[in-house]
């Protein structure tokens, strides 16, 4: 299932000449605040005011070692390492990333449709919503690089065609997050801005910035600013913790130089009524694989 960008406004201009900031044309949660589900009033206002929303423990002990284990067969099986789906460290050539996983693996499938998860991002958006990317991120320690600041969105708005800002991620710790081991950093209240970024984007600059981002990647005098009004915020927690962030997040990642390993499983859900156009600053679409077409609704 596509579709096209015909009479479809660009609210978010971007890969430009040169850097504008956007003021967010888009509610953050879409859903009625008096709308059942598993989301309470305070947490929806909190992910309204600072972009994410913090779960101690969303996966249970015995569940994380279900998909740790899941996650070892992944990055250890030949056939995978092999597939296009799956992203190398530059460096040491170990496994980075392997995207699609909910179509890969039944147990990650299982993941998305578990209610504890697809229930909280029906509930944000305010519809159905679909996988828009899946994919497991593993860092383990000694060296893995990390995620460069920028915002989901801009590269999603940018080269996937996503046209509003109706997007939620949901980042699950399968191994603990310390302060030291190259965990997530949000700016809080950075989602209320959007920022589109200067220069072009080359041809197949998926190919690049899966490894290191260089298109769509914000100037050090925008990160300065905006961390000198927003801060940042590092998050930390155990296996089976989760971040919930909206997908206009200033946010990033450090390298892990510790010997502590951290990875997590990755969800990105969008709404059905936020279904991706032609890409509004981009030459070809994204491999569906990172961008999804299939628009059918997580049940």
């Amino acid at each position: 299932m596509t579709t096209t960008t015909t009479n479809v406004t660009d609210l978010y201009p971007t890969r430009g000449a040169t850097e504008v900031a956007t003021p967010r044309q888009d509610p953050v949660v879409w859903g009625s605040p008096d709308a059942p589900g598993p989301v309470s009033a305070g947490d929806l206002q909190a992910l309204d005011r600072d972009g994410f929303l913090a779960i101690d423990q969303l996966i249970g002990p015995d569940e994380v070692e279900v998909y740790r284990r899941e996650l070892e067969r992944l990055t250890t099986d030949p056939a995978i390492r092999a597939d296009e789906r799956s992203i190398v460290e530059p460096q040491s050539k170990e496994i980075r990333s392997v995207f699609e996983v909910h179509k890969i693996s039944e147990v990650f499938a299982e993941l998305v449709r578990d209610e504890r998860v697809v229930g909280r991002a029906r509930q944000i958006l305010g519809s159905d919503v679909y996988v828009h990317q899946s994919r497991i991120n593993v860092k383990p320690g000694f060296g893995a690089s990390g995620f460069y600041w920028h915002s989901d969105f801009e590269t999603w708005h940018a080269e996937d065609g996503l046209p509003n800002m109706r997007t939620i991620s949901v980042s699950i710790a399968l191994t603990e997050n310390y302060d030291t081991n190259g965990g997530l950093m949000i700016m809080p209240g950075s989602h209320k801005t959007f920022l589109g970024c200067a220069g072009a984007t080359p041809k197949d600059n998926y190919k690049k910035s899966l490894q290191m981002q260089d298109a769509g990647t914000p100037s050090d005098e925008a990160l300065t600013k905006m961390a000198s009004e927003y801060g940042i915020k590092l998050f930390t927690g155990k296996a089976g913790s989760a971040t919930w962030f909206d997908c206009n997040c200033m946010h990033g990642s450090g390298d892990n130089i510790t010997p502590f390993p951290r990875s997590n499983v990755f969800i990105v859900f969008n709404s059905v009524e936020n279904t991706a156009v032609e890409p509004f600053a981009a030459p070809i679409r994204r491999p569906e694989f990172i961008g999804a077409r299939d628009f059918t609704p997580v049940k």
